[in-house]
């Protein structure tokens, strides 16, 4: 018997190791020069609260650092916020942007709104930069359909992992949260991606975790009422994140500014807040380290939530190059300390478990507004390093994110791209691509025949993936729960076709 050798899980490993290698060090160079702008940016305020008069050509180089990255988004919109959403919309086919432009100028943009101190995360811009890259290379590669896919999702997974040096939490969060399927060949790129990514993220910056929390002990199982609790508080304050950051562009609409010019108010509000408190300028990530080695009083704690859930959102909503995921989790961080200083305060907790609830507060937090738990869980695992933590963050996230649920909150990112695009209608471009369709427990799909349903027009049901075999289908072939479908379209009628499934695929139970 003949042996035959598939090379299509070899192709897609080797195509993520050369993307994540390229956007390894990418991201590692974004990032390296956001800390350094970071820390220029407070000797800058040092310096003038001892020499008054530099507040004014401050205040110039603040305008003009404004109006710069303005016209790069007035002449890119594509590099408007964290960059998620846009690469969750060129994945769906609900969008597409040209490559070279989008990188250069979220890099440079990114850098100049991120390094100055505003409340902006770099793992957003991270996703895209990599995404831009992976697109890139299957430009340059002439890869389509699928292939081009699984390259832009590789190059994501491979900039949030060097982000983060999260590479396993990196993969799932591109497929929980940006791509929406477990495709073999996706997972098997971006893994790959984000492995070789990593390596020259922890060759720039060393092999310790980029949030590594040293705590007491292991949280005991008498605590653990406190953990839902916990989850409670962060599924009502992240789904009203959830809408502060979804209406923000609407008041920023009242100003009467050029949109482009938005980012002047986030640049002019940070100005008291670096004179006042340079320790709080940033994304977030020495935030929540200082909180965890030296939690403040109650009262600061509330003082310094309040000041960066209000200056996140505003920070954000400017439309300026940067993301939402790291402030998520500093304001989780935050949100952890007030609760345990207050359950400390009332005689209902420990205090030398005030640092595990900071670090199970993160995840809770991110659980909660992007609606992506399994993501939550991990990230935080390897961004603090340590195994041990894995039940009580998994209690906290699935009480946010039911919480959230409850409320009617939707996935942040989903949300903000249903902002960006609408439906496209059927459209012919004469390229034939595919299209992969989950059937989760519950839908209308499962249990029912092919028949049973009016498939969209321009589309064909070409094969039903379920576990490592394919089907070819017929008019009986009964839809079984954990299959995928497999839907031959035209490559420019993909979103359309999938808004149309999607509406048929809902979720019963």
């Amino acid at each position: 018997m003949k042996h035959h050798f598939d090379l299509t899980r070899f192709s897609a490993v080797w195509r993520g190791l050369v993307v994540g290698l390229i956007t390894g060090v990418v991201v590692s160079v974004f990032r390296f020069c956001i800390e350094q702008g970071l820390l220029l940016v407070q000797w800058g305020y040092g310096q003038i609260r001892g020499n008054l008069w530099l507040l004014l050509p401050w205040l110039g180089l603040s305008v003009l650092v404004a109006v710069i990255v303005g016209l790069m988004v007035k002449k890119t919109p594509d590099i408007k916020g964290s960059g998620i959403p846009q690469v969750e919309g060129q994945l769906a086919g609900e969008l597409d942007y040209a490559w070279w432009p989008v990188l250069w100028r979220k890099f440079i943009g990114g850098i100049l709104s991120i390094g100055s101190g505003l409340y902006l995360g770099r793992e957003g811009p991270s996703i895209q930069l990599g995404a831009t890259i992976g697109q890139g290379f299957a430009e340059e590669t002439h890869q389509t359909g699928a292939d081009r896919r699984s390259l832009i999702a590789g190059g994501a997974a491979a900039g949030l992992s060097a982000a983060f040096n999260a590479p396993i939490a990196s993969t799932l969060f591109i497929l929980e949260e940006v791509y929406h399927n477990f495709s073999p060949i996706i997972w098997t790129t971006a893994l790959a991606s984000a492995i070789a990514s990593n390596f020259i993220s922890l060759n720039f910056f060393g092999l310790v975790p980029v949030l590594h929390i040293p705590y007491g002990r292991n949280l005991p199982l008498s605590q653990y009422g406190n953990l839902i609790g916990l989850g409670i508080l962060l599924g009502i304050f992240g789904y009203l994140y959830q809408n502060v950051t979804l209406v923000m562009p609407g008041w920023y609409a009242k100003l009467r500014l050029p949109s482009w010019l938005n980012g002047l108010v986030p640049f002019l509000l940070v100005i008291p807040i670096g004179l006042l408190w340079p320790q709080l300028l940033g994304g977030g990530n020495s935030i929540i380290l200082n909180i965890a080695g030296a939690p403040p009083l109650l009262l600061g704690l509330l003082g310094i939530f309040v000041l960066r859930f209000v200056f996140s959102t505003v920070s954000y909503g400017s439309g300026l190059p940067g993301g939402i995921f790291l402030p998520i989790l500093s304001l989780g961080a935050i949100l952890g300390a007030i609760y345990a200083q207050a359950m400390v305060a009332i005689g209902l907790m420990p205090a030398q478990y005030v640092t595990n609830f900071i670090i199970f507060a993160m995840a809770g937090y991110f659980a909660g507004i992007g609606k992506a738990p399994f993501t939550a869980i991990l990230l935080i695992t390897e961004m603090v390093g340590t195994l041990h933590h894995l039940m009580p963050l998994a209690v906290v996230s699935m009480t946010a994110y039911v919480v959230v649920d409850l409320l009617g909150g939707a996935p942040i990112y989903e949300a903000l791209l249903e902002k960006l695009t609408q439906p496209k209608l059927p459209e012919h471009s004469g390229v034939q691509d595919r299209l992969e369709i989950p059937v989760f427990e519950g839908s209308a799909f499962e249990g029912h025949q092919v028949r049973d349903f009016k498939w969209p027009q321009e589309s064909l049901l070409i094969a039903i993936r379920r576990g490592e075999r394919q089907v070819i289908p017929h008019g009986d072939t009964l839809i079984r729960g954990g299959d995928t479908l497999i839907i031959l379209t035209d490559r420019s009628n993909r979103a359309w076709v999938h808004h149309q499934i999607d509406k048929l695929n809902v979720v019963t139970t």
